[in-house]
C-alpha cells in the first residue's frame, strides 16, 4: 500500500467497509466489548494491521475511562425513566460511566465563552460525547461541541431541523396516524386531540398523523376538539374535562402521550363518563403505567429502551471517528391495544380493530 498523506489516513469507516461489518461492530472491537465474535474480531484486527489504522491518541487509551453526559429535565416522568434505562444498559455495556445533568442555564446557553468553557470541564474529565434527551441544544453549547469535537446525540429533539445534531426519534407521525385509524375503524366520528406544546417536533408529527388520518377517512378536523399545552396528567385533565363538558363532546379522544392519557381517564371518571363505554382514549409512548390504568390504556409503541441503547452507541461511534448513516434515525412505533377504546357511535355491525 502506498504513502498516505495526513489527509488519507485510514479511518475506522475504512476498516469497516474492507472487512465487511458495520461501524458499530468495528468500533465494538476497536474498544475490546465482548459482545463480537471472535471471527469477527480477528478479520477487523487483521485488516487493521494491513492498513495500518491507527485510533486516534488518548481517545482509545483508557476505554473503560470513558464517560457519557445525558443532559434532561423531565427525570420524574416514566418516559425519561425507560429512555434512561436503556441509555444506562448500553452505557454499562461499553464500560462507560454515565453523568446525569439538568440542561444549563444562563449564562452557558447564551454565551459562546461560557459554553465553550462548560464544555471544555466536560472534556478535561473524560466525557467523550452527549446525549440530550428532549431538549434543546443552544447555538452556543452547539458551537463549542463542535469546535472541541465533542459529539452530541439528541433523542426526542425538540426542533428536528438543526443540521447540526444526529437525532435519534420514532415514526410519530405515524405512530398519531395508527393511533386515530383504530378509533376510526371502532366507529368513530368526533375525534378529539390533546398533544404537547406547539413547539414540541415529536408532538407535531403526532398531530399531523392524527390529521392525516382525519382527512384520509373523510372526516372534517374540528379546531374546538383539539388542544395543545404540556405533557403532563393535569394538562390531560383539564383538557379533558373542558372538551368532554362540550355540548357535543367526542366519543375518542387521542392524547399526544400516556401522561396526557391519564389526565383524560381521569377527567372522564370525574364526570361519570365511562371508558370505553361512552368515551375512547389513546395514549402514545406505551410507559408501564399503560398497563397499571383503569381501564388499561391502548397507547402507541415507542421503543423507548431502544432509543436509549442506540443513543449510547451511536454517540459512542461518532466519538471514535464514525458517523452515523442518516443524522434523523427513527424506529418504528406499533400500537398496543388494550381496553380504553371501544366501538363509537357509528360502529358497524363488525368492527374490525
Amino acid at each position: 500500500m502506498g504513502r498516505r498523506g495526513r489527509s488519507e489516513r485510514p479511518t475506522l469507516a475504512d476498516v469497516a467497509r474492507l472487512a465487511g461489518v458495520s461501524p458499530t461492530t468495528a468500533s465494538k472491537v476497536l474498544n475490546g466489548r465482548s459482545d463480537v465474535g471472535a471471527k469477527t474480531r480477528d478479520l477487523v484486527l487483521g485488516v487493521m494491521a494491513e492498513i495500518g489504522y491507527k485510533p486516534t491518541a488518548a481517545r482509545h487509551e483508557q476505554p473503560r475511562e470513558r464517560t457519557l453526559v445525558t443532559v434532561l429535565d423531565i427525570v420524574e416522568s416514566r418516559y425519561a425513566g425507560t429512555v434512561l434505562q436503556g441509555i444506562l444498559v448500553a452505557a454499562t455495556a461499553a464500560q462507560a460511566e454515565l453523568l446525569l445533568r439538568l440542561p444549563p442555564g444562563e449564562p452557558v446557553s447564551t454565551s459562546p465563552a461560557v459554553a465553550r468553557g462548560w464544555m471544555e470541564e466536560q472534556r478535561a474529565s473524560g466525557v467523550v460525547g452527549l446525549i440530550a434527551l428532549a431538549v434543546a441544544m443552544p447555538d452556543a453549547m452547539l458551537l463549542a461541541a463542535e469546535e472541541l469535537e465533542l459529539p452530541i446525540v439528541t433523542i426526542d429533539p425538540i426542533d428536528t431541523t438543526e443540521s447540526r445534531l444526529v437525532s435519534i426519534g420514532s415514526t410519530n407521525w405515524a405512530g398519531g396516524r395508527s393511533a386515530t385509524e383504530h378509533v376510526i375503524r371502532l366507529g368513530h366520528r368526533r375525534i378529539g386531540w390533546i398533544g404537547g406544546p406547539l413547539g414540541s417536533a415529536p408532538s407535531l408529527e403526532r398531530f399531523h398523523g392524527y390529521q392525516a388520518a382525519l382527512d384520509s377517512a373523510g372526516i372534517t378536523p374540528d379546531r374546538a376538539l383539539v388542544r395543545h399545552e404540556a405533557f403532563a396528567v393535569e394538562a390531560g385533565q383539564r383538557h379533558g374535562r373542558d372538551l368532554l363538558s362540550l355540548p357535543e363532546r367526542p366519543t375518542a379522544i387521542v392524547a399526544g402521550n400516556d401522561e396526557i392519557a391519564v389526565g383524560v381517564l381521569a377527567a372522564a371518571k370525574e364526570l361519570g363518563i365511562a371508558v370505553p363505554g361512552e368515551l375512547s382514549v389513546t395514549g402514545f409512548d406505551d410507559t408501564p403505567q399503560a398497563q397499571w390504568t383503569t381501564p388499561r390504556l391502548t397507547s402507541v409503541r415507542q421503543p423507548l429502551v431502544g432509543m436509549g441503547r442506540m443513543a449510547v452507541e451511536t454517540v459512542l461511534g461518532m466519538a471514535d471517528g464514525v458517523q452515523p448513516a442518516s443524522r434523523h434515525l427513527q424506529l418504528a412505533t406499533t400500537l398496543s391495544v388494550r381496553d380504553s377504546t371501544g366501538p363509537g357511535p357509528h360502529a358497524p355491525g363488525n368492527v374490525s380493530t
